[in-house]
């Protein structure tokens, strides 16, 4: 044999060996992937079952659920759930608890130090033995199905890919039993993502320190335009009851605390609350729409109801689909209920029943108050007394590192959140107060309506089994935190809506301004919350002469008692809404859908006259020319109108930009409905300060300069982004959505490792205070999108089957699942999928189905059978 012919067989040999040890390799990835997908078809054996229990998947994994009794209909939820999420459970307790760091390493440990202080999972073990002992066998249910799945299961690594990676820097960790406690944790993630006021009441705090007037301060919060934008309830549809509390009224104090002193403190308490995870979203364009139609006005004869979240969006989503259903419904088996719930609260918490459909949007009341607070030593000025301050240890174990301890401090306010991260007890400087320089400093507390044990875990559940409108304002009597807008229908042909929640009665410790609007001396208790707003109190309306009720964040009512806050976002998306229903003869579900998907920016043309009045040169010229005829839609698409859009919101975001040059990066403009109106009013007095460059002394810069700047920089912006042909421009190619893994989309974590999991690149219509919420934040470098219509769906009261329903990914939170992805596209199309719901309907859809039995005990013993095999 040759020499070259050896060289040729040893290469060809190399060559195979590879290709084997590649083979062996793909098998081996395929085989650890595919080890932790769920069963779905066959049997399947689970500990505490008291009878069997069907599971009937459709093509895209959501699970309908038969069972005998609500133990059981639970319990299979809990045993389902996770095996299609488990890890985002497991992330989720983990967050709640403060015990992130435990699972993921030293990257947790700030938000675990902000969380500990608040003291989440502390308040929900409060709150499980004060719930319904209904209640407390469905949670209980719900974790011995969870726990049937862990033990099945085995070990971290055959639940979910994600522990395979996390094991290479934390190789000892063990999954614990699921808690009643677990589930109820998440309740508190949900509130405090959902809260009013909290970011604006630091940010004018902070802003007070500064050589910023209070004049000027007060022109970024302009009042509600209620003539413009209608509130939820007409003074027809509601009235305030002559008992309201009337008692939060402004009131004096001394001048020297009117700028806010101590907002110093604020500051660091901004810092540390920005460590806290929002998994739900952040900012003021996080909310919703839900919307409900009466029969007199839909082509069907009977209610329809929509509803959308906005919510930040990540991959898996936010939201699990699941319908429950009793086989008989009885007293002891009440449900019959689908929709959306949260990985690892059982129940659904947005849906309907065989009865009623409700849904929910943000309220945004405020529920949080800062308090200055003079602490001395281990003690807090109280009313002229010296108080104890309230402290506690916490100990945070870290995944490859030491421990970490800390002293949580409280006063009857709060916990101390300028605590909550290390090197801040140096940010209470010492600051003047009424007149006089103070050789303390202020600590910053939070008063928050979360931190009090309440009934929401209830009131899920009652929800769920409601029959009537009389049975849904007792569910919504229960449903404390977060406060929501709940819409409602009936297959009777009622609508309605409640606003429930508790929102706290307090005075203004500032003359001249609401409650909430600037921190209160915590000193004085005559600036203490004096308990909460009645139920009965709070606004509702109950078939509506209008017949429809429009629900988007914006302001409830007109009516300033009860006060429930300034805050509102600024009601662009509702009045479209309102529009579009108004000029509908007969609404269909298919036309509910479609307004779901509306790109219409109603403000761009405002602005628009103005930037078309601005003389640029040609090269400008070429992009301004874009805007003419242009009716504010914002499509992905590759129209003229897409091409209009990311001209516009280039210019929106560099208006801002070069307006609020002044203001801190944490707190520049995100471009949100607030943001639109305080341009509009800023374009009326055009040598406003707002307008003045602060980077160009000696030169005094009015509106007309700032204009021309932006509409200039703008297309020099979009001419590298995306070419020097303006007609060529798509806003769907700037305004993109990567959807990130929680944990391993993290940057830290390896490229190669985040796009197992990560899906990018999705190009979105939509945009800030549009009906279609694709938002983005105009400080930041891009135009990505931050969040969204976390799923949508229209409830169809006629015939529930006709219902529609999209979630924003897929069913699985199991990278390369089949149903990892699957709903992404007709997500972004806004083309929701059939929603079945009767038996037959049910039957019709199914593509898989498992049966769950009891494990029966054999033997005189008493021991049990052997399950079969695990997953």
């Amino acid at each position: 044999m040759s020499r070259l012919k050896r060289a040729r067989g040893a290469v060809l040999l190399v060559v195979v060996v590879l290709l084997m040890a590649l083979v062996g390799v793909v098998i081996l990835a395929i085989s650890t992937v595919r080890q932790t997908f769920p069963q779905t078809t066959g049997e399947l054996k689970i500990e505490g079952l008291t009878s069997s229990v069907q599971v009937i998947r459709d093509d895209r994994g959501v699970p309908t659920i038969y069972a005998d009794n609500a133990a059981d209909l639970f319990r299979a939820q809990g045993f389902v759930t996770a095996q299609d999420r488990f890890f985002e459970m497991d992330l989720r307790r983990h967050i709640t608890a403060g015990r992130l760091s435990e699972l993921v390493g030293s990257s947790g440990i700030d938000k675990d130090r902000v969380i500990r202080t608040m003291g989440w999972r502390r308040v929900a073990e409060a709150e499980l033995p004060k719930l319904a002992p209904e209640t407390r066998q469905y949670l209980q249910a719900y974790a011995d199905g969870v726990n049937a799945y862990i033990s099945r299961a085995g070990s971290p690594e055959k639940m979910s890919l994600e522990y395979t990676f996390l094991s290479r820097t934390n190789p000892d960790y063990r999954v614990e039993p699921w808690t009643p406690v677990d589930s109820l944790a998440w309740l508190k993630a949900m509130a405090w993502d959902l809260r009013g006021d909290y970011n604006d009441e630091l940010a004018r705090a902070r802003l007070s320190r500064r050589t910023t007037s209070i004049k000027q301060i007060k022109l970024l919060y302009p009042p509600y335009p209620y003539e413009r934008n209608l509130p939820i309830l007409s003074a027809d549809d509601w009235k305030p009851s002559a008992s309201a509390d009337s008692s939060q009224a402004a009131s004096a104090v001394p001048a020297a605390f009117r700028t806010a002193d101590g907002a110093a403190a604020l500051d660091a308490a901004a810092r540390a609350v920005d460590a806290v995870p929002s998994e739900l979203g952040a900012g003021r364009d996080i909310g919703s729409n839900s919307w409900v139609v009466s029969g007199s006005r839909t082509t069907t004869g009977k209610p329809l109801l929509a509803n959308d979240p906005h919510l930040s969006l990540s991959i898996p989503g936010i939201w699990t689909q699941v319908n429950l259903q009793c086989r008989t419904v009885s007293a002891d088996c009440p449900f019959r209920v689908s929709g959306f719930t949260f990985s690892g609260l059982p129940g659904v918490v947005i849906g309907h029943n065989d009865s009623i459909a409700w849904g929910f949007t943000n309220l945004n009341p405020d529920v949080t108050d800062f308090y200055l607070e003079q602490v001395t030593g281990d003690t807090y000025l109280r009313d002229g007394v010296q108080v104890p301050v309230r402290k506690r240890t916490e100990t945070i174990k870290v995944a490859g590192g030491s421990d970490v301890t800390f002293t949580v401090r409280s006063t009857v306010h709060g916990p101390i959140l300028s605590d909550a991260v290390p090197g801040v007890d140096e940010a209470g400087d010492r600051v003047v107060v009424r007149g006089a320089q103070q050789t303390n400093r202020y600590a910053v507390s939070l008063a928050w309506t979360a931190l009090t044990p309440s009934t929401t875990g209830d009131a899920i559940f009652a929800l769920d089994r409601a029959r009537n409108w009389k049975e849904f304002r007792a569910a919504a009597e229960l449903f404390a935190v977060p406060s929501q807008n709940l819409v409602y229908a009936d297959t009777e042909g009622h609508i309605g809506y409640q606003a429930p929640g508790r929102i706290p009665i307090r005075r203004s410790a500032t003359p001249d301004e609401p409650p909430g609007f600037w921190p209160a001396p915590g000193w004085d208790s005559q600036w203490d919350w004096k308990g909460y707003v009645p139920f009965d109190d709070l606004p509702h309306t109950y078939d509506p002469s209008e017949g429809y009720i429009v629900t988007a964040n914006q302001a409830v009512t007109a009516s300033p008692t009860p006060f429930l806050t300034t805050e509102w976002d600024y009601g662009f998306r509702a009045q479209r809404i309102r529009t579009l229903l108004a000029s509908t003869p007969k609404v269909s579900p298919q036309v509910m859908s479609q307004i779901q998907g509306d790109v219409r920016n109603t403000y761009a043309p405002t602005l628009v006259e103005r930037l078309l009045a601005v003389q640029v040169d040609d090269f400008t010229a070429q992009a301004q020319r874009l805007l003419r005829d242009w009716d504010g839609s914002q499509p992905g698409d590759k129209s003229r109108d897409a091409a209009a859009a990311a001209y516009y919101n280039a210019v929106w975001k560099h208006l801002l930009e070069y307006t609020f040059d002044e203001l801190p990066p944490d707190m520049a403009p995100d471009g949100g409905s607030r943001w639109m109106i305080v341009i509009e009013q800023l374009l009326k007095d055009p040598k406003n300060d707002w307008w003045d460059d602060k980077t160009t002394p000696g030169v005094t810069e009015g509106s007309g300069e700032i204009l021309k700047r932006a509409l200039v920089d703008a297309r020099l912006d979009l001419a590298r982004k995306l070419g020097k042909v303006p007609a060529t421009w798509r806003w769907g190619r700037l305004h993109q959505l990567d959807l990130k893994h929680p944990v391993m989309g993290d940057p830290s974590v390896p490229e190669v490792v985040r796009s197992l999991f990560d899906r990018g690149g999705i190009e979105l219509g939509g945009g800030n205070a549009i009906v279609n919420a694709n938002s983005w934040k105009a400080s930041d470098p891009g135009y990505d999108v931050t969040s969204g219509p976390s799923m949508r769906m229209v409830v169809d009261l006629s015939d529930l089957d006709r219902s529609l329903w999209v979630n924003s990914t897929g069913q699985s939170g199991h990278a390369y699942d089949p149903h990892y992805t699957d709903q992404i596209d007709a997500w972004v199309a806004n083309e929701p999928f059939p929603w079945p719901f009767t038996d037959q309907a049910v039957k019709e859809a199914s593509a898989d189905e498992l049966t769950l039995d009891p494990v029966t005990p054999t033997g005189p013993s008493g021991s049990l059978s052997p399950t079969s095999p695990g997953q």
